[in-house]
């Protein structure tokens, strides 16, 4: 069934940030999140070259073969759901998306969090951050793992009634100190602004003798409520957290470890490059990714 709510869909990403930043039930439900492990996986295959078969969630694709580069065709009913069990050094863990070889293993993995309020606590899930990238990598120093973490762009005044659902108001109407990540001078708050330093010490790992706790990728971003999107002046052009180049470094360790460094597996490990006339990239939702292809 098509219409299962867990199915992975092909959805841009201003539609799954705006599904982060009102959600559509309750955030206890992972609502709100669950479309941007969509988002990825998605991506994986269109930019990345991965295959479908190969992601958890399950992308809504399908290869099919033929002279030259493979074409890839967009199928609503081939989306699948869920998240992978992977077996770690300390315990498993239930990863969001999952790139899995066979039979190599996990080769490449995405946490995706999200953060709508209570902003002071944001160093406290630095522990558990920790704790994934190090439980993973101690089983698997080879692991291409990256961490992206979205934060609701909270703005100091009025509650809006939009907002009530998700947001606690003070008995003057204005949202709570803790709840708030952008002052009204634009200014982002002190403890996002930290959270960020924090980060930074994660972040950046390059091969397997590596320490196990840093991940290969790690980006932070604040979302826009109106007309949702990332915010694109936090943080700092320099900064290595930047939203836009978090695929890239994925991609650009990938291929060193996987690729470049055992050139008899390519043609297991290889990325591969679409065909231009791939049905899937007529379809509206196409626009909105960097397509991998020969043309």
């Amino acid at each position: 069934m098509t219409d299962d709510p867990n199915r992975c869909r092909w959805i841009t990403l201003e539609q799954a940030l705006a599904e982060f930043v009102y959600p559509p039930g309750r955030t206890q439900t992972q609502a709100h999140i669950r479309p941007l492990h969509w988002y990825v996986s998605c991506r994986l295959v269109l930019e990345g070259g991965f295959l479908p078969d190969e992601i958890t969630p399950r992308p809504p694709f399908v290869v099919e073969g033929g002279r030259g580069a493979p074409s890839l065709v967009y199928r609503p009913e081939a989306g699948g759901g869920g998240e992978r069990t992977v077996l770690g050094g300390l315990k498993t863990k239930e990863v969001d998306v999952t790139v899995v070889k066979p039979p190599i293993g996990p080769c490449l993995a995405v946490s995706v969090k999200g953060t709508l309020n209570a902003f002071r606590n944001l160093t406290n899930r630095m522990e558990e951050a920790v704790g994934d990238c190090t439980n993973l990598h101690l089983s698997y120093p080879n692991l291409v793992y990256g961490f992206r973490h979205l934060l609701r762009e909270n703005r100091e005044g009025p509650r809006r009634d939009a907002e009530r659902r998700l947001l606690r108001a003070g008995p003057d109407g204005n949202l709570r100190s803790n709840d708030i990540a952008i002052r009204q001078d634009g200014a982002v708050v002190e403890s996002i602004r930290r959270y960020h330093q924090v980060l930074l010490g994660l972040s950046g790992r390059r091969g397997l003798r590596n320490d196990l706790t840093r991940y290969e990728s790690l980006a932070a971003a604040l979302v826009r409520t109106e007309a949702p999107a990332i915010r694109t002046d936090w943080p700092g052009a320099d900064s290595p957290l930047r939203f836009e180049t978090f695929f890239d470094r994925l991609y650009r360790e990938y291929d060193r470890r996987y690729v470049f460094a055992a050139p008899r597996l390519s043609a297991t490990t290889g990325r591969v490059v679409w065909s231009a006339d791939s049905p899937a990239f007529s379809e509206p939702m196409a626009r909105d990714y960097t397509l991998r292809c020969d043309g």
